[in-house]
C-alpha cells in the first residue's frame, strides 16, 4: 500500500527528486551554515554577528525543505515556518539590543562588552 501511494505521489507533478539533486541542496546548505558559523566566530561587530546567525537559520531551512521535498511530505516545510517565526522574533530582539548597546558605549564592537557589570 505504501509503495502504491509513493508511486502515485511521484507519478505527476512534482517530479521525483533524485539523490544527486538532494546532495546539491545539502552542500549549499552546509556551505551557507559554515560561512555563517565562521563569520559569527571571527567577526566582532554585533550587526555582522547577527547577520551570520540569520545565515545559519536560512541554511537550516534549506536543508529542511530539501529533505521534505525528497521524501514527498510537508513535515520539513512545517518546521521551516517555525524556524522563520523564531528568526523573526530573534531579529526583533537582537536589533533592539544592538541599538540599546550602541547608545550606551557608542560602539558595536563585541569585545568592548566582555566584562558587563550587573
Amino acid at each position: 500500500m505504501n509503495d502504491a501511494l509513493l508511486t502515485l505521489a511521484q507519478a505527476g507533478f512534482p517530479a521525483p527528486m533524485s539523490q544527486a539533486t538532494l546532495m546539491h541542496y545539502l552542500v549549499v546548505s552546509a556551505l551557507m551554515f559554515g560561512m555563517g558559523l565562521i563569520g559569527f566566530l571571527t567577526r566582532r561587530n554585533l550587526i555582522i554577528m547577527f547577520l551570520c546567525t540569520e545565515l545559519m537559520f536560512q541554511a537550516a531551512g534549506i536543508a529542511l525543505i530539501a529533505f521534505s521535498r525528497f521524501h514527498l511530505n510537508h513535515t520539513g516545510e512545517t518546521f521551516v515556518i517555525f524556524v522563520l517565526t523564531i528568526a523573526a522574533a530573534e531579529a526583533a530582539m537582537a536589533l533592539a539590543l544592538v541599538v540599546l548597546l550602541f547608545r550606551r558605549k557608542e560602539t558595536l564592537d563585541a569585545s568592548s562588552w566582555m566584562q558587563m557589570k550587573g
